[in-house]
């Protein structure tokens, strides 16, 4: 199973990750490569606590729907909604540099997979609390579902 905490699927999500290209066409939704890249920034900081994202879970999302989008063996598909702040056209980071922001995406993964002993998480705004093991799974499916949006 793919997860940040294995070093070779950590590897192929930051090989893949530096194919995407400023002008890199997206094969769904309405991100930019270079959106994407700050929702994903944003996405990371949310893992760490360092961005506070609101809450929009109930009881079937933090148990159904989290056990499907973390362990069933299926790509997440186009079409997930996001949070507003992890929104870049609403409140998500701007995108600025490209080669800057790919590289704090990559310190951000690494930083992540370096936590796995971390006991404290905080809670996921659609799954609630989650444990080191589903936040290191979840970074590498979101991270992965991004890259597949634009063909990488």
């Amino acid at each position: 199973m793919n997860t940040l905490a294995r070093e070779r699927s950590k590897g192929e999500i930051l090989r893949r990750l530096r194919a995407v290209r400023p002008e890199s066409p997206r094969r769904w939704g309405r991100m930019s490569a270079p959106q994407m890249v700050c929702h994903l920034i944003d996405a990371c900081r949310m893992a760490t606590g360092e961005k506070r994202v609101s809450d929009a879970t109930s009881l079937v999302q933090r148990t159904v729907v989290k056990w499907i989008a973390l362990y069933a063996p299926l790509p997440w598909p186009p079409g997930i909604l996001t949070r507003p702040e992890m929104d870049q056209e609403v409140g998500g980071t701007c995108p600025g540099d490209f080669d800057a922001d790919v590289a704090e995406l990559e310190r951000l993964i690494e930083a992540i997979a370096a936590s796995r002993g971390i006991t404290e998480w905080p809670s996921h705004p659609i799954f609630g609390r989650m444990s080191a093991a589903d936040w290191l799974r979840w970074g590498y499916l979101h991270v992965d579902h991004h890259l597949r949006q634009f063909g990488a």
